[in-house]
C-alpha cells in the first residue's frame, strides 16, 4: 500500500449502544469499515494489482456506494469486481457490439438510468447494489454467479478472473484486510445482534446441526428468556463477525447447558455460569474445518486482537498436526476435536470484544 500523502485517514465508528469503537489509522493490516474512502487518497495510492489513478478513485466510489446500500465487504468487493470486469474500472462513454448503448463503470444500458446518471461513478454503483440485493442468497453465490445475476453476461464467468484483484484493491483502500474490515460493524446490543442474525440464519448463511443451537439465537433475537438458554454478548459479536468475513458459517455448539449436552467438563464455557459463553464451528464459507485450516486461521488472526482477557480456542494440537501453530497473543490455547473451531470467553465474562487496536499511518 501507497503512501497518504501524509494524512492518515482516521475512522472513528461509534454506536449509540453500549458497543464497539474501531479506530483505524488508515495503515497496513488496520481493521476499518469500507465505507469512507476519500477519493483524494485513493487517488494518491500506488498501483493496486494494476489499478491507479482514476480507478481506484472509482473503486473508492463504489465502495462507498455500497455502504451506503448497506451490503457489506463482500458486496462492495463484488461491486468492485464487476466493475473490473465490465470496464477496467474506467468510467467509459462508450458501448460494444452486444450493447451499444452501454455506458459507465458497469456498462450499464438505457434501461438502468439516465445518460448522466449512469456515468456518474456513485449513481452507477447505487444501481448496481440495488440489483445485487434482490438476488435471492448473492452472498452464497460465488462472486461471478452473484455478478452475472445483475449483469446478465453473456459468459456467466466473465467475471472469476477479477475476483482476487478486486479483494487486493478493496484491501489497499480500506486500509487493511478485507475480512478484517467485517469486524468493524459489530454493535453491542445483544437482541439486535441476534436478530441481524436470524435474518442470516432465514437466508441459509448460518446453518446447525442438531441439537438445535440456533434456537438460543432466536429466542435472544425475540427477547425471550429461556432458563439456561442465554448466549453471551462477546458470542454473539464473535457470530457476527465470523459470517461477515466468510458468507456463511456452520455452527455446532452455543449453549449445552440449553440442550443438556453435558460432556463432563463443569468449566466448560458451554456449560459454565448458565452455559453460552463458548461457540463452535464446524464450517467457514461452506466449508468443514479442523482448526488448523487456512479459514480458521484467518477467522482467529481477526478475532485474536478483540477477544477479551481469559478466553481461548481449541484446536492446538490439530494445528501442530498440520504445521499451522501460531501464537495468538492474549488468547490460550487447549487441545479440542479437529472437526471445528472452538472459540470461548470466560463464563464470568459480561462485556462485549475490545476494540481493535489503532495502526500507525503507512
Amino acid at each position: 500500500m501507497g503512501k497518504l500523502g501524509g494524512v492518515a485517514l482516521l475512522i472513528v465508528l461509534v454506536f449509540a449502544f453500549t458497543g464497539i469503537v474501531f479506530v483505524t489509522g488508515g495503515g497496513k493490516n488496520s481493521c476499518a469499515v469500507a465505507a469512507t474512502i476519500s477519493p483524494t487518497t485513493a487517488a494518491d495510492l500506488e498501483p493496486v494489482a494494476g489499478y491507479f489513478g482514476d480507478q481506484l478513485v472509482n473503486a473508492a466510489a463504489i465502495i462507498n456506494a455500497g455502504a451506503a446500500a448497506g451490503v457489506n465487504v463482500k458486496g462492495q468487493t463484488l461491486g468492485v469486481m464487476t466493475a473490473m470486469g465490465e470496464s477496467g474500472l474506467r468510467n467509459i462513454e462508450y458501448g460494444d457490439l452486444a450493447g451499444p448503448d452501454s455506458r459507465g463503470l458497469f456498462q450499464q444500458r438505457d434501461t438502468w438510468g439516465t445518460l448522466a446518471q449512469r456515468l456518474n461513478p456513485t449513481e452507477s454503483a447505487g444501481f448496481f447494489f440495488q440489483r445485487l440485493v434482490k438476488v435471492p442468497n448473492w452472498e452464497t453465490l460465488t462472486p461471478t454467479a452473484a455478478a452475472h445475476a445483475v449483469q446478465i453476461n453473456a459468459d456467466a464467468d466473465h467475471y472469476a478472473p477479477y475476483y482476487s484483484k478486486a479483494e487486493s484493491v478493496v484491501a489497499a483502500l480500506v486500509g487493511g484486510d478485507a475480512a478484517c474490515a467485517a469486524s468493524a460493524v459489530v454493535g453491542g446490543n445483544a437482541q439486535q445482534l441476534a436478530a441481524d442474525l436470524v435474518v442470516k440464519i432465514d437466508a441459509g448463511n448460518i446453518t446447525g446441526i442438531a441439537p438445535d443451537h440456533l434456537r438460543e439465537i432466536r429466542w435472544t433475537a425475540a427477547g425471550e428468556v429461556h432458563e439456561n438458554c442465554g448466549i453471551n454478548l462477546a458470542i454473539l459479536q464473535i457470530i457476527t463477525v465470523a459470517v461477515n468475513t466468510f458468507g456463511s458459517v456452520g455452527i455446532s455448539d452455543i449453549n449445552r447447558l440449553c440442550t443438556d449436552q453435558y460432556l463432563g467438563n463443569p468449566a466448560s464455557s458451554h456449560w459454565a455460569n448458565g452455559g453460552g459463553h463458548a461457540v463452535d464451528f464446524f464450517s467457514l464459507d461452506r466449508t468443514p474445518t479442523t482448526g488448523a485450516d487456512a479459514n480458521a486461521i484467518k477467522l482467529l488472526n481477526i478475532l485474536a486482537p478483540l477477544m477479551p482477557e481469559g478466553s481461548a480456542t481449541g484446536q492446538v494440537q490439530c494445528r501442530a498436526d498440520a504445521g499451522t501453530s501460531i501464537d495468538f497473543a492474549g488468547l490460550n490455547q487447549f487441545n479440542d476435536g479437529c472437526n471445528h473451531v472452538h472459540l470461548q470467553v470466560d463464563p464470568a465474562y459480561t462485556g462485549s470484544l475490545k476494540a481493535a487496536p489503532a495502526q500507525a499511518p503507512s
